[in-house]
């Protein structure tokens, strides 16, 4: 290898690597939400990132980046549910420890930081695989309508049907929760 390209590909891997670590946690949780299923959230994570890294051009601009990675996580994730059909739970305690987690919490700020997460994934779960994209592409990723329909490949109408769904079944979900 010449001595001229060895510098410029030692950064794009280290560029390469970075991208990967700090979007590798939001990303299989988004896509876990949808499939619902651990282990097929992590091959469909790395399917993302492959994707993704193939087309690095377009990367260059983190907004953008991080908008783009999302669509195609989401993408991935709802054709891995119409090929298959299915969708399986685990237990949230069944999930991968995070990457990292604030050395400054508290057992009580874990527990109910864990205990938020529990509720979130069980109210995920009453919803339908479309509902559950759009509410987490909506609310979490914070996406506009326009973009969520684009990713869902449906109308606005459609979307913000999806999403007053998803309010509702999530409402109703957490009323029953309720001592």
């Amino acid at each position: 290898m010449s001595e001229a390209v060895e510098p410029v590909l030692r950064d794009s891997l280290e560029w390469q690597s970075r991208f990967i670590s700090e979007n590798l946690r939001r990303i299989f949780l988004l896509i876990y939400r949808i499939v619902g299923n651990v282990a097929d959230a992590q091959d469909l994570a790395q399917e993302v990132f492959i994707k993704a890294l193939q087309r690095q051009e377009q990367l260059k601009e983190t907004e953008k980046a991080t908008h783009w990675l999302s669509r195609i996580a989401t993408n991935t994730a709802i054709d891995f549910l119409r090929r298959h059909g299915r969708v399986t739970f685990c237990d949230v305690e069944d999930l991968p420890e995070p990457v990292s987690s604030a050395p400054s919490e508290s057992p009580e700020q874990l527990l109910l930081r864990a205990e938020r997460e529990t509720i979130l994934e069980e109210g995920l779960q009453v919803l339908t695989a479309r509902e559950r994209a759009a509410l987490l592409l909506r609310d979490v990723e914070g996406l506009p309508a326009e973009e969520v329909a684009r990713h869902l490949h449906c109308s606005q109408a459609t979307v913000r049907s999806h999403i007053a769904n998803a309010r509702v079944k999530f409402r109703r979900y957490l009323s029953r929760r309720k001592p």
